[in-house]
């Protein structure tokens, strides 16, 4: 049964000026992954890049908790948010913001400037907005939020029909109006004069800020066009504030390949490196980039609807409620639930390691089934996996599989031969990346891949330091790729369904 009147505590953020009210032991991790706290040694305590300082309130501290801050010679102010819970009324100051980070732990180089800039995310489910400080890379604020057009569905394809249906110029208005919102707000909070807006989105999202006809996305070959910096102004958007330079949009790779998967290969500097880097996505789509500084192939998968729940029949968004992560102890399996409260569902993190552990314990076979012959099996509390979830797990594992492997052959080269693989995406701070490739979902060794969280908010910042002609540099070197177009997809995606 779900808890009545659970005990909350207020987190107060510096220098966001956030307020989060949160259920008593609630791990840091769900609190502030949205605010672009990352984690990419995931949870480990090795990396540090999760520190926060305790300006107010009491964290307590495990001795495991102690040695790691010692060992990476944090004074005793600092607390790592992977290895805390919210038991009182806390003050942060997140350290994450002192600079902006890439994911080989390198700082992001840059050519300070006078202004301010935003960059912002537009994702299908939600919207992140950060200002930051041209002259030192700070973020100053943070906006989070839901996009509004999910009163047309929560996926992409509602989302399409309902622009080929003729909603187009409302959802235009409906996102326009909520970054403008967002932005809004924050310069609310911090008087500034604003210089650069950079926008990062999926193809979709990309063309409905625009007002463009999304018709091209609903039927082959999918050929949107657009393939420069969409520039707009204030007075066009309907925003009532200045900004000096420019607001832009930045371009898509490919019909379902949009500008996050640019900033992405940005933030993983995939296209200034001579070995080999592959970057997925796990989000709305579930896109691939794989690459070097000679040439970086990109391509999309039906992936998405799986990891973002709308296909599993108790599936959720990575939201307060939702089974985060599964472990088998003792052989049995223990929840996570982000917001620690009673499991009211499971998001795509849970879910590779739901498959993964009833797998291990001999549950389901090699093809998915459920060997009890049952319809369903049970996960935690009140949820269930039914082998309909399954089998459209194995759908969405095998698409991941399958594009690797053709994009890998496309550029001459074994999926071995990836010297790193970055996983990026809303639930990227939980996957457990032993199930990943226990489930057959990547034939990458476990050591090469690292969780990056949010690579186009990441990207999008490192764009407000450049010249908005410098992506052509990537997309120069980019080429997307039509998987079913390869002529051994079919055979390639059936084999890619087996369970690891």
């Amino acid at each position: 049964m779900e808890l009545l009147n659970r005990k909350q505590h207020r987190i107060t953020l510096h220098p966001l000026g956030k307020q989060l009210l949160v259920n008593d032991q609630t791990p840091l991790i769900d609190a502030l992954h949205e605010y672009g706290v990352e984690f990419p040694c995931g949870g480990k305590g090795t990396c540090g890049k999760c520190r926060v300082k305790l300006l107010a309130g009491e964290i307590e501290m495990s001795e495991v908790h102690r040695q790691k801050l010692r060992g990476l010679n944090l004074e005793q102010d600092w607390r790592l948010a992977c290895y805390s819970r919210c038991t009182s009324d806390i003050t942060l100051e997140i350290g994450q913001f002192d600079h902006l980070i890439l994911a080989d732990e390198s700082d992001f180089r840059f050519t300070p400037s006078e202004g301010f800039g935003v960059a912002v995310d537009v994702g299908t489910t939600t919207l992140v907005a950060q200002l930051v400080d041209l002259s030192t890379g700070k973020v100053l604020a943070a906006e989070t939020g839901l996009n509004p057009q999910v009163k047309f569905g929560a996926d992409l394809i509602s989302r399409i029909q309902a622009g080929v249906d003729g909603h187009t110029a409302e959802m235009a208005g409906l996102i326009r109006d909520a970054v403008g919102a967002m932005i809004l707000k924050m310069l609310e909070n911090h008087p500034v004069k604003l210089n650069r807006v950079v926008l990062v989105g999926n193809s979709a999202m990309r063309l409905f800020f625009g007002g463009h006809d999304v018709k091209p996305l609903s039927m082959y070959p999918f050929h949107i066009g657009h393939s420069a910096i969409q520039f707009y102004s204030p007075d066009e958007l309907g925003w009532n504030f200045r900004v000096s330079e420019f607001i832009g949009f930045y371009p898509s790779m490919g019909s379902f390949v949009g500008s996050d998967i640019l900033a992405g290969i940005a933030a993983t500097a995939m296209h200034f490196r001579d070995e080999f880097t592959a970057l997925i996505d796990l989000g709305t789509n579930g896109e691939i980039a794989i690459g070097n500084r000679q040439g970086i192939v990109c391509a999309s998968t039906a992936a998405g609807p799986a990891f973002e729940g709308a296909c599993i029949s108790m599936g959720m968004r990575a939201v307060t409620g939702a089974i985060s992560s599964l472990r088998l102890d003792n052989a049995t399996m223990h929840a996570e639930v982000i917001g620690n409260t009673a499991p009211k569902g499971i998001c795509g993190s849970a879910l590779i390691d739901a498959v993964s552990i009833l797998r291990q314990t001999g549950q389901i076979g090699m093809f998915g089934e459920i060997l009890s012959g049952a319809e369903s099996v049970p996960v935690a509390g009140q949820v269930i996996l039914t082998q309909k979830d399954i089998y459209e797990f194995q759908l969405a594992k095998a698409a991941i599989a399958a594009g690797l492997e053709i994009l890998t052959q496309n550029l001459g080269i074994a999926v071995g031969d990836i010297s790193k693989l970055y996983i990026a995406g809303g639930f990227g701070n939980y996957i457990n990346i032993d199930h990943l490739v226990t489930t057959g979902m990547t034939e990458i060794d476990r050591e090469k891949i690292q969780r990056m969280g949010n690579t186009a908010l990441i990207g999008a910042k490192m764009f407000l330091f450049m010249t908005p002609g410098s992506v052509n540099e990537i997309l120069a070197i980019t080429r997307h790729i039509n998987l079913e177009g390869h002529p051994g997809f079919q055979d390639i995606y059936v084999e890619k369904m087996i369970m690891g």
